[in-house]
């Protein structure tokens, strides 16, 4: 009988003190891996903003090729969800809710891990910020949370089977996700639309001389001082943007070009101002649209040059070839998504002697 008290009195002391020291044991946990990707962040938030383009990415998918995924008919936005079942010890039954968004900078998502004491509620949490490097973004993702008391004992014993099942595929995910962005913005198309008119008309221009592999970082500010003129004098813009051409050095990869803006009528500008005013006349050109970064334009040209020797048409001995921009890259995050057509003058076939 003594043994029995005595058996019970020493249960009684493990169980306070085992209350005790996991009671009081700081179980917080904050997990998360970055990575620096080589894009806008308005390209990656499009990506793990919605589950719809988890699949895309999501390294569970690649653990367990029978994982069962189901989310809800939201795919983005507070209330969304997200939830797979799987047999695999790593990934286990998960689920996961859309909390709090702030656009192109944060999400932050309830993540609900099937235990042995039911499901253990954590957050997980996105964060893109910019770098020094334009078009580069920091990418955070981690998991953190504070656990209740029973939590706690379960963790302290399995914690690499709770808190690292998620975190583990952090590493993987981000570099699924690095490749994914990478390829949104590297992807291009190219049309060789045909001969076509350009009505042409008066614009504003300022011209610079600069490598071919430069004009792209120069133009930029090309633009802006003609939009500047153009806002204090009360012009308005009447088209989209557009170069030319005025000398091509190839043996040096040089190119002395205007950065124009159309206007209506014609402007007389201040003597010694950098900015002039000139006029394209309605011109009969081979026209080619380029969907896509800007690197992309000696492809686009090399074929469109192909189609005009495929076809016998004659570049126009004097007219300048241009590009017009259909889009502000300002504006449109995805390389992929800006718009260039590309107009190579050419003798009109009425005038080619056979």
């Amino acid at each position: 009988m003594k043994f029995i008290k005595y058996l019970t009195f020493l249960t009684l002391l493990f169980l306070i003190g085992s209350a005790l020291f996991f009671g009081t044991k700081d179980s917080k946990f904050d997990v998360s891996e970055t990575k620096i990707i080589n894009a806008p962040a308005e390209v990656i938030y499009n990506q793990i903003k919605d589950f719809k383009n988890w699949q895309n990415w999501g390294p569970w998918i690649q653990i367990d090729s029978n994982i069962q995924i189901s989310q809800s008919e939201k795919s983005e936005g507070t209330g969304a969800t997200y939830s797979w079942k799987s047999k695999h010890e790593a990934l286990g039954n998960v689920s996961i809710e859309t909390k709090k968004v702030i656009p192109l900078k944060e999400i932050y998502q309830e993540i609900s891990i099937e235990t042995l004491l039911g499901d253990s509620k954590s957050e997980v949490y996105w964060r893109l910020e910019e770098t020094e490097t334009k078009g580069q973004t920091k990418v955070v993702w981690g998991i953190k949370g504070d656990p209740p008391f029973l939590e706690k004992i379960l963790m302290s014993f399995s914690a690499p089977n709770i808190v690292a099942r998620v975190g583990i595929l952090f590493p993987k995910g981000l570099s699924n996700l690095d490749e994914v962005v990478i390829e949104k913005i590297n992807a291009f198309v190219i049309n060789v639309d045909g001969v076509t008119e350009y009505n042409g008309g008066f614009y504003l221009y300022t011209a610079s001389a600069s490598k071919i592999a430069d004009i792209g970082l120069k133009m930029g500010s090309l633009f802006e001082e003609v939009s500047d003129f153009m806002t204090k004098n009360n012009l308005q813009i009447t088209g989209m943007p557009f170069t030319i051409y005025n000398d091509i050095d190839t043996m040096n990869a040089s190119a002395i070009y205007s950065t124009c803006i159309p206007i209506e009528n014609k402007v007389t500008t201040p003597i010694g101002s950098t900015i002039l005013c000139g006029y394209m006349p309605q011109t009969v050109a081979l026209k080619t649209t380029l969907k896509g970064n800007y690197t992309r334009l000696e492809t686009a040209y090399n074929k469109a040059n192909e189609y005009m020797r495929t076809n016998n048409l004659q570049r126009h001995p004097r007219a300048k070839m241009f590009e017009v921009y259909r889009n502000d890259p300002n504006l449109t995050a995805n390389p992929a998504d800006w718009l260039t057509e590309i107009y190579i003058p050419i003798v009109p076939l009425s005038n080619i002697k056979n």
